[in-house]
């Protein structure tokens, strides 16, 4: 029996690498390098890796991550190392440590730092194929947890053979692969046994307070003894997923296509789709903006609440990584800022400004304001403000307190900034964060409108001031 799986173990990994290599194929020599954490399944991989790139002749690299959890970190670290140079592999370790957000779980932070520094280092060695250990049981397992967390077909996908991940990797030319996704934990450790492969056990792998260890330990051999095979029907139903994710792709590229309106959706094009419809778009959206997906009942909420607000109403929606905003019937995706002095709600009830003088510089950065004011030299036939008349004034800049009042051309009238900003189309959350700047009983630049002409001039080192939000 032990013969049989070998080989099929041998070929279904040589397969699945090839094909791989394929997606990377480029000029130089091939390279590939592996995850190794030194348990059981990634030194299978490490063997399996070794023997692949001495038959190919393809460069392999074996990474380590020391995430320092475990007391035992340090001696993972040797026997990775230790194994690397017994086969005369290329190791590089690197050290993280975990930063923890709110709501994030220690597996989830060793997770994302794992992955990070994974594409780190695959990026320092020139490496753009990159293939983890995962297998058929941890497939299995993932498409259980994804189903007990209510997900959706994206989330009972599982785990691709191979993809691009950069947000999750940090290196937009590398791919992840999983040639062993097709073999049972069951076949790796009969081929660790057979070959003799030393490895370590990660204790933590056996702790029930991670969701993973829980099925692992207890729901899956309570399904094997039920189900025999179950793992594979699992991952037959993760294609089947897959295959209806592509379809849903699909439709919501198309539906994006028909309601896009520059970076917004078109509010009037999105009411024609079906609830379901749009609900897949709007996910689509989310993805394409690298946006953690929001749950079915927080984006259900977000739709009623931006699509039947009163016409001339600007609702907010929070999102934990942006906003989502509605202004002339169209819905705009916006970060979360921080607060800048002086933009309070009440437009009479502002911080004083800031008072400045300028003496000659190309550009002054006022960290208080979020950003920068240029002073450009006009170009030819273009009136600007005089540079020796600028230097002899009090400037002042500060946010729009209410009253002021811009003439942007003497062939046109003196108009109220707000005017101007609705003229332009200018929504209103960024009004607050665009700064005015004047010289005494004088307004001189609105940013986001420009300069009032009355005191431009003609004349050789003319200036124009320009504003840069960072």
């Amino acid at each position: 029996m032990k013969k049989q799986q070998i080989p099929s173990l041998i070929t279904t990994f040589e397969r699945a690498t090839d094909a791989a290599l394929q997606r990377v194929a480029g000029e130089g020599a091939p390279a590939l390098a592996i995850a190794l954490s030194g348990g059981l399944d990634s030194s299978a991989l490490l063997h399996l890796a070794h023997g692949y790139a001495q038959t190919r002749g393809v460069a392999l690299y074996a990474f380590h991550i020391h995430h320092g959890i475990s007391a035992n970190a340090d001696a993972w670290l040797a026997h990775c190392e230790q194994a690397c140079a017994a086969l005369g592999v290329t190791f590089a370790a690197r050290r993280v440590t975990l930063v923890r957000k709110e709501k994030t779980g220690t597996e989830e932070a060793a997770r994302k730092s794992r992955y990070a520094a994974l594409g780190a280092l695959c990026a320092e060695h020139g490496v753009k194929l990159l293939l983890t250990a995962h297998h058929q049981d941890d497939q299995a397992e993932t498409v259980l947890l994804q189903l007990l967390r209510g997900s959706g077909p994206a989330g009972l996908s599982g785990m691709d053979a191979a993809n691009a991940a950069p947000e999750l990797l940090g290196n937009p030319e590398l791919v992840m692969a999983r040639p062993l996704l097709p073999v049972s934990r069951k076949q790796l450790a009969a081929y660790v046994a057979e070959h003799a492969i030393a490895h370590i056990n990660d204790e933590s792998n056996d702790d029930p307070r991670f969701a993973r260890n829980a099925l692992r330990h207890k729901v899956m051999p309570a399904l094997a003894e039920a189900f025999p095979g179950f793992q594979e029907r699992f991952a037959r139903s993760a294609q089947h997923a897959q295959s209806a994710q592509r379809l849903l792709t699909e439709l919501a590229e198309q539906d994006l296509a028909l309601c896009l309106d520059g970076d917004c959706i078109d509010i009037g094009k999105l009411r024609t789709l079906s609830t379901d419809r749009a609900n897949n778009l709007l996910r689509h959206w989310f993805q394409l903006r690298q946006l953690r997906m929001p749950s079915a009942a927080w984006l259900s909420e977000m739709l009623v609440q931006l699509l039947e607000a009163r016409d001339g109403a600007q609702p907010l929606i929070t999102h934990p990584d942006c906003h989502v905003r509605r202004h002339r019937d169209r819905l705009h995706i916006t970060p979360k800022l921080a607060d800048l002095e002086g933009t309070r709600e009440d437009e009479f009830d502002k911080e004083p400004g800031t008072s400045f003088k300028w003496n000659g510089e190309t550009e002054l950065a006022f960290p208080a304001y979020g950003g920068v004011l240029h002073f450009d030299l006009a170009a030819e036939g273009e009136h600007g403000l005089d540079a020796d008349w600028l230097r002899t004034q009090q400037l002042l800049i500060e946010f729009r307190r209410g009253g002021e009042r811009l003439k942007p051309a003497h062939n046109r009238p003196t108009r109220g900034l707000k005017y101007h900003y609705q003229a332009l189309d200018i929504p209103a959350w960024e009004r607050s964060r665009l700064p005015v700047v004047s010289a005494p009983k004088q307004l001189l630049f609105a940013a986001g409108i420009g300069m009032d002409c009355n005191k431009l001039v003609d004349g050789a080192g003319r200036l124009r001031l320009r504003w840069q939000a960072v």
